[in-house]
């Protein structure tokens, strides 16, 4: 008899592995496809914090967490357990809704609201109805974090929103005791996704996300207990009871001292930083323009003399005003007969060296002088002055001394300046000036010391895009900054904007803007940065010259309503 060749045993041997390797893959696709699938996680309810009624933010009794991950192809759900829990104690249940097959590229939130997880939804709602214990759902959690782990981030917040609410009410409908939990990790621009009171019960944070750790946009908190603080700030805003929620990665360091001293630091500034009238529901009434302010910033000054400009920028430094350069800029402004934007950066005195901790500086009074000589200056003229101080502030990069900081503390230092000896003049409008990035409004200083919300606007969306034509419109920037500003109450000034290119592309670019500015009522005015943008600022990147000629400045102020 002949033998068989072992190659032919190890070729057989691994076909069978194989197989079976195939097998088993396709038994786990052919569930996950099939079947909604619940599970207990290893997530914790570590403790609850309420703004509204901080002798509320205490331990929270055992909830057990459970994860259900829903498909628009599954034909069945295998519930586990979670039956059993519910009859046992409280739960909480994060849900997650994910497309498969043909659908797989669409948008999961646009289907949602198709009614695609209708069933779902219903029969998770009818099933939880029957629970004499405490029942949080959280959907769709960490919309916010610019990662993909989930197929509901990197999408629009008013997609979110809508599809949030339309969750929210199918689930009430059957369960109405059930408690909704809007479930952002408590990232920079969790806000913009804050779907409104109506259909939230509970928020909640998560100290240390999966989608946080495997993104590096913002900086990481070095300590859990920072973490904790930063998104609680980013709530101020909300007014719901807070779960906090920790790693399902591990066991989450927590202490409840931490909370304790987040309420001491709300109870300190409960009248300003954490005030019940900062909560929002809705979108906040801005008031209407009755004419609209034409600028520039152009120290070359190329466009300066044409008869529709009535503003112009000056950015200056505490050196400038010392050595006095500062008020002859402002003085020869003033003879023009425009208005001024005066955008202070207070991070170098007459030696040039900057101040690394400013913010403290101001608070502890080192700048009291300069203020006062910079009030006396911008106040000595019945002119429009439009004072804009520390701008830029949530932009996680060092350029500036004030970037990159506390919120708190660069709240206390924006006040302090606003209301030094009374403020500054009547003529002088306190402008706000972030750059309208995600964050912004953790750094919001308070209605009464704001009179303008200063936003910037460059056709370049990152500096590393040096192709012009990738340049992002202007709508559509501002869209989405505007958006962010939607529950502060007020007005606009695009203070800096600009687009790089040809003269043909930045006529287009232009003709864009006029029509976003005409229709936005609550943009009060808009100064056109006629330079080159700071080469320092980009690195070995060629810095991109925004200048524009003087007949692109025409047709643009022609198209404009005044």
């Amino acid at each position: 008899m002949k033998k068989t060749s072992s190659k032919v045993y190890i070729a057989v041997g691994l076909g069978i592995l194989f197989s079976a390797i195939l097998l088993l893959n396709m038994r786990f696709s052919f569930k996950s496809y099939l079947v909604n699938s619940y599970y207990r996680s290893n997530e914790q309810v570590l403790a609850a914090f309420d703004p509204t009624n901080l002798n509320k933010s205490l331990p929270v009794k055992a909830i057990s967490c459970y994860r259900g991950v829903l498909t628009n192809t599954a034909l069945w759900s295998n519930y586990g357990d979670l039956e059993a829990a519910l009859t046992k104690g409280d739960v909480l249940i994060t849900l997650e809704t994910w497309l498969k097959g043909p659908d797989y590229t669409n948008n999961v939130l646009t289907e949602v609201l198709k009614g695609r997880f209708d069933n779902q939804f219903n029969k998770l709602a009818a099933m939880v109805a029957k629970s004499n214990h405490k029942v949080f759902i959280r959907w769709n959690p960490d919309m916010e974090v610019p990662a993909g782990v989930y197929p509901w981030q990197f999408k629009s917040p008013n997609d979110y929103i809508n599809s949030f609410n339309y969750f929210s009410k199918k689930i009430k409908n059957h369960a109405p005791a059930v408690q909704i939990v809007w479930g952002p990790s408590g990232y920079p621009g969790d806000t913009e996704y804050w779907p409104g009171n109506k259909t939230v019960d509970y928020a909640s944070i998560t100290l240390g996300s999966w989608s946080e750790l495997t993104t590096n946009f913002y900086p990481h908190d070095q300590t859990t207990a920072a973490m904790l603080k930063h998104k609680l700030h980013r709530l101020r805003f909300i007014g719901k009871p807070v779960l906090i929620i920790g790693s399902d990665k591990g066991k989450t360091d927590f202490q409840y001292s931490w909370l304790n001293e987040q309420k001491n630091l709300v109870t300190t500034y409960s009248s300003t930083i954490y005030s019940k009238s900062n909560y929002i529901d809705s979108i906040k009434a801005k008031p209407n323009r009755t004419s609209l302010k034409i600028g520039v910033f152009d120290p070359n000054k190329r466009l300066l003399n044409q008869p529709e400009i009535n503003v112009e920028h000056i950015f200056t430094d505490w050196g400038e005003l010392e050595r006095g350069d500062f008020e002859k800029k402002f003085t020869e402004a003033i003879n023009r007969h425009h208005e001024v934007i005066v955008t202070m950066e207070p991070w170098r005195d007459i030696t040039g060296k900057p101040d690394t901790a400013v913010l403290e500086s101001i608070l502890k009074g080192r700048y009291n002088e300069q203020i006062k000589k910079l009030f006396a200056i911008i106040s000595a003229t019945n002119t429009t002055v439009y004072l804009r101080w520390m701008h830029e502030m949530e932009i996680p990069i060092h350029r500036y001394a004030w970037q990159s900081q506390e919120p708190v503390t660069y709240i206390n230092a924006f006040r302090y300046f606003m209301q030094f000896n009374g403020g500054p003049g009547k003529n002088v409008k306190k402008v706000w000036g972030p750059a309208g990035d995600r964050g912004s409004a953790d750094f919001w200083p308070g209605s009464d010391v704001v009179d303008f919300i200063s936003i910037a606007i460059y056709g370049l969306p990152d500096k590393n895009i040096t192709d012009p034509e990738k340049q992002e419109a202007f709508s559509t920037i501002f869209n989405r900054k505007y958006f962010r500003m939607r529950f502060l109450d007020k007005p606009l000034f695009v203070t800096e904007f600009g687009v790089k290119g040809s003269e043909s592309f930045q006529d287009k670019w232009l003709i864009d803007a006029a029509k976003t500015i005409n229709a936005n009522p609550h943009v009060f005015g808009v100064c056109y940065f006629n330079l080159y943008d700071n080469p320092k600022a980009w690195g070995n990147i060629k810095a991109p010259d925004w200048s524009i000629s003087q007949q692109s400045m025409i047709k643009f102020c022609n198209l404009l309503k005044k």
